[in-house]
Parts: structure tokens; C-alpha cells; sequence
């Protein structure tokens, strides 16, 4: 059964880093779009980072520079890493793994979400 399992989240202070982690399982994911949203409290959920199937890496302005999406393709199983350098207060969210078939057709998967907390 395909699904997404996000880790490595936590508590960090004003100009840390963390590197967040996503299990794809299932052979389908490795023609997928991988990514990465967030969602604060009181806000819309948003896009972070996503990368290609072939690799090509694509970032929300607010994390250009900071964030960084990486992919490793095996068999049947796909992990995502986003690795969040100097982090600010305002990147405190709740970071869900995303897989979306485009161009393909196919279901859309989203993991559970694991919370990150940027304070001093």
C-alpha cells in the first residue's frame, strides 16, 4: 500500500537547521513529484520545495537560499529530504510530505505531518 512517512522533526532555535525526512513506499512514487508544505496555525497550507522524478528541485521564495530538496530513488521506495538551514521563527509549521502524479494521472498522497517548532 503506497504511502508517505515524514520524521525529524522538532524544536530548534532562531538560526539552526533540521533535515526533515519522507518514506515514499511504493514503486509508483518514483515517477512522482515529491514535495514538501507547510501549514502555521491560522494559515493556508503552502508549498515549500518539490522536486521532479528527474531530479529538478523547485523552492517557495521565503525559502530560496535556506531550504534544500533532495531525492533518492530505489526500488520501491522513495525518501525526500528537505534539509532547513537558518531557520526563523516564521517557519514554524507543521510540514507535510506530498506525491503528485503530474503529468501522470494517478492519486495524490500526503503523509501525516510532523511539526516544526523554531524558537528561542
Amino acid at each position: 500500500q503506497a504511502q508517505l512517512v515524514e520524521s525529524g522533526g522538532g524544536l530548534v532555535q532562531p538560526g539552526g537547521s533540521l533535515r526533515l525526512s519522507c518514506t515514499a513506499s511504493g514503486s509508483i512514487f518514483t515517477f512522482y513529484t515529491m514535495g514538501w508544505y507547510r501549514q502555521a496555525p491560522g494559515k493556508q497550507r503552502e508549498v515549500v520545495a518539490t522536486i521532479t522524478s528527474g531530479g529538478s528541485p523547485n523552492y517557495a521564495d521565503s525559502v530560496r537560499g535556506r531550504f534544500t530538496i533532495s531525492r533518492d530513488n530505489a526500488q520501491n521506495t522513495v525518501t525526500v529530504y528537505l534539509q532547513m538551514n537558518s531557520l526563523k521563527p516564521e517557519d514554524t509549521a507543521l510540514y507535510y510530505c506530498n506525491g503528485n502524479p503530474y503529468p501522470y494521472t494517478g492519486s495524490e498522497y500526503w503523509g501525516q505531518g510532523t511539526q516544526v517548532t523554531v524558537s528561542s
